[in-house]
């Protein structure tokens, strides 16, 4: 394990050192989790991202929501956000590419086979933009492997690989292809932190532009006293 945990940090110092030369941008983010109890929860969410390596600043969100869990496999969402693009060559340079209002439903499907657990993930969005009003649907499609001697009911390593693609109900339809591998770190049962490497493809839109970006969030989980106890859920922490 010490050993996994040297091999991480060696690759973190060579993409701080290279990150210029590739111009690999930053995508930061943190979230917090409010669990009432086994079946509802909420979160909150602010997220910046920069085109080079925390350089060119481009983009801001924040977002919000709840989650019901009915069944053991399957979460149900509604959120709602704040998104703002703005355009190339600087730290947020106005005027901006898009500014948007977006509601999203979404359902979690899970399963477990071994040591692998398999989620899918559905999203629509209804956005409001100021190009318009727009709609979007989002399938993702995950996996995930945790590892370490367990404690308090969890491992504290996380990997997880995932691929997303965005389509639209308008020509071309097709809009983003989205590729995330990410490490995790679970100290404690109430914070996740995470770096990762994701890849972003777009096809002609104008609200954010596809680059290569490192991935590092900070995750908060926090439990009502009817929850304390209770093994968290592993799921994707991405976006």
């Amino acid at each position: 394990m010490k050993k996994r945990i040297l091999v991480l940090i060696f690759n973190l110092i060579l993409v701080s050192a290279f990150s210029q030369k590739i111009e690999l941008g930053s995508w930061n983010i943190l979230n917090a989790k409010y669990n009432l109890n086994n079946k509802w929860s909420f979160f909150g969410e602010a997220q910046v991202r920069s085109l080079k390596f925390y350089n060119n600043f481009h983009y801001h969100e924040v977002k919000g929501g709840f989650n019901f869990k009915p069944v053991k496999n399957l979460t149900l969402s509604l959120g709602a956000g704040n998104y703002q693009t703005y355009k190339e060559g600087g730290d947020f340079v106005l005027p901006k590419n898009n500014n948007e209002l977006r509601i999203w439903p979404q359902v979690i499907l899970s399963q477990t086979v071994g040591q692998i657990k398999i989620e899918q993930r559905y999203r629509s969005e209804f956005r409001f933009t100021s190009n318009g009003y727009r709609n979007r649907f989002r399938y993702r499609l995950g996996l995930i492997y945790s590892f370490g001697k367990e404690k308090n009911a969890f491992q504290p390593f996380q990997f997880n690989l995932s691929n997303e693609i965005f389509f639209t109900d308008s020509e071309p339809y097709f809009e983003r292809n989205r590729i995330l591998a990410a490490f995790s770190y679970k100290p404690n049962e109430s914070v996740l932190l995470q770096i990762g490497y994701l890849h972003q493809f777009d096809y002609k839109i104008n609200d954010e532009t596809g680059r290569d970006f490192l991935q590092i969030g900070c995750f908060f989980e926090f439990f009502s006293k009817k929850t304390q106890g209770k093994k968290t859920e592993i799921e994707i922490k991405d976006n």
